[in-house]
């Protein structure tokens, strides 16, 4: 008898030590379409139909184009008001057209350290804060979809014990009021332009109202934050510290990359030039990195034609897709905006040949002059005091994003207008009393937002 029970421990902790270590998944196996109806039922809502539209990026989830029909008037007319949805006509009669976002990420090693699979992940849970805890304060002028359901407050509600794990997000349609999608083009044209830079305008402005002291809660690093966890020091529940998912603390591995590659020109951005043994890119990544100045916004973080539509006439816009946003300059959503989806004849008069250097064109300084006047009316903090934003200043911080743009592109690879940032940031680096003014403004000490 004692021999059996030895046999049978050793078995048990065998089968123990393979399941620590063996891939595991990180969600139930669960039909989107059963998700979906739980998740409608807290609501008075009862799933129509279902339609997958895509796979996300790495095979991360699926969204899905799902409808639901309201079980009763009071609740109809709640969602059209709450979440700003219409209902459409269909042979089943009136339902609402809604986005399921379910998450369902690979298998892998539950000590997995791998940072690009943790920002992923977080970024899941990112998005649905956001939806569920930042949408219902932006103003009317920055259009978004609005959350119908999320598992984030799904305790205690029939079914969710069969959720439990899971990150999944219910939310209205945009594609009927903006029914032009933008993942198949590259370049806005101009009418589309100027309304991605009202969008953006009015989403900054908005959201510094709601910047408040305690940055306790929100998402430092991917690495940084998963190890927080693990010591039990808390975790980041809200938003991106830093918004973004392009600022160095995040491509390390492809700085050091960059700065050894001895045939890339850009190397030099990674060459130590203070007395401290700072280099131009982590000089101005320094710069960049949020710490509590009047300015900072929340930023989308990943702002490029693919992550909008737009109405039939051009003139307005609504992004989606917020993993990545936090805090962070506003000009750093312009900087991808303007390399990666604004037509080049917009930015210079150079559009065939430009030069190697090249200062602000008349058209970069339009849109951002455009830009930067509609931040400033109404531009507040949370208690209402008026901020100020001197256009100098603004400019110096455009043209700081701009070299830290390009850093990450030199990194990870090059795509859209690419001699025009190569040729702008060699003029940046050129200018001395750019590289005076950045020197002089580093981060010396942390400040408390939203005072």
């Amino acid at each position: 008898m004692p021999m059996i029970l030895t046999v049978i421990t050793r078995i048990l902790i065998l089968t123990l030590l393979v399941m620590r270590h063996a891939p595991i998944p990180s969600s139930k196996a669960i039909e989107p379409e059963r998700v979906a109806t739980i998740m409608l039922s807290w609501h008075g809502l009862e799933l129509v139909s279902s339609r997958k539209l895509q796979t996300l990026w790495a095979g991360y989830g699926y969204i899905y184009e799902i409808t639901a029909r309201a079980l009763s008037d009071e609740i109809s007319v709640e969602l059209r008001k709450d979440n700003r949805v219409d209902a459409i006509n269909s042979h089943t009669g009136q339902v609402f057209p809604l986005i399921l976002k379910f998450i369902a990420p690979p298998r892998t090693n539950s000590d997995s350290e791998d940072e690009g699979h943790l920002r992923k992940l977080m970024s899941y849970g990112v998005e649905q804060y956001f939806y569920s805890s930042v949408v219902p304060y932006l103003e009317d002028e920055t259009p978004v979809a609005h959350c119908v359901a999320t598992t984030r407050d799904s305790h205690g509600k029939p079914g969710a014990e069969l959720l439990d794990g899971l990150t999944a997000t219910i939310m209205t349609d945009l594609r009927p009021r903006y029914p032009v999608a933008g993942e198949k083009r590259s370049e806005l044209n101009k009418q589309q332009v100027d309304a991605a830079l009202d969008w953006l305008s009015g989403f900054h402005r908005a959201s510094r109202k709601l910047i408040t002291r305690d940055l306790d809660d929100f998402l430092r690093p991917p690495l940084e934050e998963a190890k927080r966890r693990q010591a039990g020091q808390g975790s980041g529940t809200k938003l991106w510290l830093n918004g973004g998912y392009t600022y160095l603390a995040t491509r390390l591995k492809e700085y050091a990359a960059l700065a050894e590659d001895q045939y890339s020109e850009w190397a030099a951005l990674c060459v130590p030039t203070t007395p401290g043994g700072q280099s131009i890119a982590e000089l101005a990544a320094d710069f960049l990195t949020p710490r509590g100045r009047e300015y900072e916004t929340l930023i989308h973080g990943d702002v490029k034609s693919q992550n909008l539509f737009t109405t039939k006439c051009g003139r307005e816009v609504a992004f989606y897709d917020f993993q990545y946003v936090g805090l962070g300059l506003g000009v750093c959503d312009l900087a991808k905006l303007f390399t990666c989806s604004v037509p080049l004849d917009l930015l210079t008069d150079y559009e065939n040949g430009i030069p190697s250097t090249l200062r602000m064109d008349k058209g970069e300084q339009k849109l951002l002059k455009s830009y930067h006047s509609k931040l400033l009316n109404g531009f507040v903090d949370p208690h209402g005091r008026r901020l100020t934003y001197d256009w100098d200043e603004f400019v110096r911080h455009w043209e700081t994003a701009l070299v830290d743009w390009l850093r990450f592109q030199a990194s990870w690879g090059f795509w859209g207008n690419t001699e025009w940032l190569e040729a702008r940031v060699r003029w940046i680096l050129e200018d001395r009393q750019w590289r005076d003014w950045l020197q002089t403004n580093q981060h010396t000490q942390t400040q408390e937002i939203g005072v």
